[in-house]
């Protein structure tokens, strides 16, 4: 994984002490909130229904158990005792003071993480595929790519004012795990006919109030005209995107009303003249980069059996672990999403535990997932069971990825300032409610997604199930979504109809599932049933 050289240090310990200074003059009353507002935004500290929240970048998800400790330790010195891991593969701790706020950054600097441009009008944490590294599906280990975009785009001067927020992903497979055509720049890492390793670019995809795929507008972009490439779309962006208007600033709006075609056009002049300018690093800095994203030393000749005597420990190596690249190895999920639990909730001393784990069996490293679960990229197949023993004694240890109870879910209105309604008791309520009748295991794979407002950071949109909290006259209502999809055969969800109540809601996805289980032919996902039979037989079980 990445280590900092001394320019990334230099810059990380430059932006905390201009912040403790920021602070220290807010603090005093030299600076106003107005004033104040977009500084700590640029540090990711929000200010909340109840405290400050600071979200803190990890990028592409990768983490080393040094870090990961440390985010256990500020939990309990500076939180609550836990954090909340998000969608965008970072964490966030939801009771900040804002006077420790630059301690927390001084103590992140010290293990190579901080919180720079976790919000505010800029371009956000680059994202990338969870498993990057550790599956045989990729073509090459996307992170590397993601990095370079990374220190490209840290403190940019043109893009640090943009007219909206700006998101990244970038995948190396054919299976998207990074919900890719769903944010502002999607970049798929891709072989032309000669074999040549380039880049496909997606442009103005996006959620919230409008949600859009992004189309993609150029099938190939060589590699050493990757960041060339980059800039040339936030230019574009930056030109004409809307100021006057925040909820018609994203990309998505910009491409869709000027259309893609015209949209192309103009970043294909703006690549031409950039290309003129020579901006694009070296490709010596790009090989500075892969060297530290070399596979660890993988071992020869283990076992590749698992011994499945223990029907507990059976079931999690079934549902919670994937195929690795090497023999011998396998990639572990850890669901942060225990049957009536909060999802993407971890207290201090399961983070620090995991930090352990990491270090013991998965060669120091650690990854956020975009379904805010944490995955162990590299364990030996003879080391699952003491893994999963010491997860389970934690209550780390539930076997339900990718099934109905892991559920993604926004902090909703128990913590954000946006929200219409709660999110963490319809998640907890729909997690019991298929523990407890015991239908979890025959729906099988079932992505349930919640948003508490418009603005989508649940990505109910993209859900199989997608439900959004919205407000009807001072009470808590939910819509509901079926056939949303994150992954390469990426589709929006349809609304069935009118909302329901909290508990009404919970009953109205039980009577879809019933459905699908009703209806599935073999091999099919609730998804692939909703797309065969379509809506009305769902709205009719739902609302007859």
């Amino acid at each position: 994984m990445y280590k900092y050289d001394s320019y990334d240090q230099a810059m990380v310990d430059a932006r905390v002490a201009e912040f403790r200074d920021q602070t220290r003059r807010r603090l005093e009353g030299h600076l106003t909130e107005d004033q104040f507002r977009p500084l700590r935004l640029m540090n990711g500290l929000y200010l909340q229904l109840h405290a400050y929240m600071l979200r803190v970048a990890v990028p592409y998800g990768t983490l080393s158990s040094a870090q990961m400790r440390m985010l256990g330790d500020i939990a309990d010195k500076y939180d609550r005792g836990y954090g909340h891991f998000t969608t965008r593969q970072n964490i966030q701790y939801n009771w900040i003071k804002l006077e420790d706020a630059p301690d927390i950054l001084a103590d992140l600097a010290t293990v190579e993480m901080h919180a720079i441009q976790t919000s505010g009008n800029c371009i956000r944490n680059i994202s990338s595929d969870q498993y990057a590294g550790a599956v045989a599906d990729e073509i090459v280990d996307p992170r590397p790519y993601a990095e370079l975009l990374r220190q490209w785009s840290s403190f940019h001067p043109e893009f640090l004012a943009l007219p909206r927020k700006f998101k990244i992903a970038v995948i190396a497979s054919e299976t998207d795990r990074a919900a890719m055509r769903l944010h502002d720049i999607g970049i798929k890492l891709v072989r032309n006919a000669a074999g040549e390793l380039g880049a496909a670019f997606y442009v103005g995809g996006g959620m919230g109030r409008t949600p859009m795929i992004a189309p993609l507008i150029r099938e190939f972009v060589p590699l050493d005209q990757l960041i060339t490439y980059s800039e040339a779309c936030l230019r574009v962006y930056n030109r004409h995107g809307r100021r006057d208007n925040k909820y018609k600033a994203r990309i998505k709006i910009l491409v869709h009303e000027l259309g893609k075609e015209e949209y192309t056009r103009q970043v294909e002049a703006e690549f031409a003249h950039l290309l003129n300018q020579d901006i694009e690093p070296p490709l010596a800095e790009l090989a500075r980069i892969k060297a530290q994203f070399v596979d660890p030393p993988f071992a020869a000749g283990l076992p590749d059996a698992v011994d499945r005597s223990d029907p507990d420990f059976a079931l999690w190596v079934d549902r919670n672990t994937l195929a690795h690249k090497a023999p011998g190895y396998a990639v572990a999920v850890v669901s942060l999403k225990p049957v009536g639990g909060i999802p993407g909730d971890a207290t201090a001393d399961q983070i620090r535990l995991m930090a352990d784990l990491a270090r013991e069996y998965s060669f120091d490293e650690l990854r956020v997932t975009h379904a805010q679960n944490i995955v162990f990229p590299h364990v030996r197949k003879a080391d699952l069971h003491a893994l999963w023993s010491k997860l389970e004694a934690a209550g780390l240890g539930t076997p339900n990825l990718d099934q109905i109870g892991d559920i993604i879910a926004c902090p909703g209105l128990d913590y954000c300032s946006l929200a219409n309604a709660r999110s963490i008791p319809v998640a907890q309520k729909i997690s019991e409610r298929f523990a407890a009748n015991g239908k979890q295991d025959a729906i099988g794979e079932l992505k349930l997604k919640i948003s508490g407002c418009i603005n989508a950071c649940g990505h109910h949109h993209a859900g199989h199930i997608g439900i959004l909290g919205v407000d009807r006259k001072g009470t808590e209502n939910y819509q509901l979504l079926l056939g949303g999809s994150e992954g390469a055969d990426c589709s929006l969800g349809t609304i069935t109809g009118p909302g329901f109540s909290e508990d009404g809601v919970v009953d109205a996805i039980e009577k879809a599932t019933d459905l699908y289980l009703e209806q599935r032919q073999d091999g099919e996902r609730f998804l692939d049933t909703f797309r065969r039979i379509g809506m009305a037989p769902f709205k009719d079980k739902i609302y007859g």
